[in-house]
């Protein structure tokens, strides 16, 4: 009788491309931490992970880092190309809302929200 493996990889190949195993979390997303040189413990406590899969997908990104790199970069163009589309195509809609009154019972959510955006610019 043959006998079957247990081992599972951590990292797999999704239709969402690299994964983590068992998760919907992409190498992609946790490239953004790798590239801003983010500690292997903030990485895993942001996203719920264990140490063994906080290791597997750093080892991985590590070994094939050229790789990855090149699927990320792809990803980030049609994230922002999508950001574009679909600002281009709302932004008629978004003007018409901003004309629209203030409900004056929002008043200190509403400067609340221009102090914000004030502190962003």
């Amino acid at each position: 009788m043959e006998e079957k493996s247990i081992f599972r990889p951590t990292v797999v190949r999704t239709s969402r491309g690299l994964s983590i195993a068992g998760t919907r979390i992409t190498l992609y997303q946790i490239m953004d931490y790798v590239r801003a040189n983010e500690p292997p413990e903030v990485i895993r406590d942001h996203f719920r992970l264990t140490i063994k899969q906080t290791d597997d997908v750093l080892r991985y990104i590590k070994t094939h880092y050229d790789e990855v790199e090149k699927e990320y970069l792809k990803i980030v163009a049609q994230s922002e190309e999508n950001r574009r589309y679909w600002y281009e195509r709302n932004r008629k809609r978004f003007d018409e809302i901003a004309k629209n009154p203030r409900n004056p019972e929002y008043k200190k959510v509403w400067d609340k929200i221009d102090e914000l955006k004030e502190g962003i610019t």
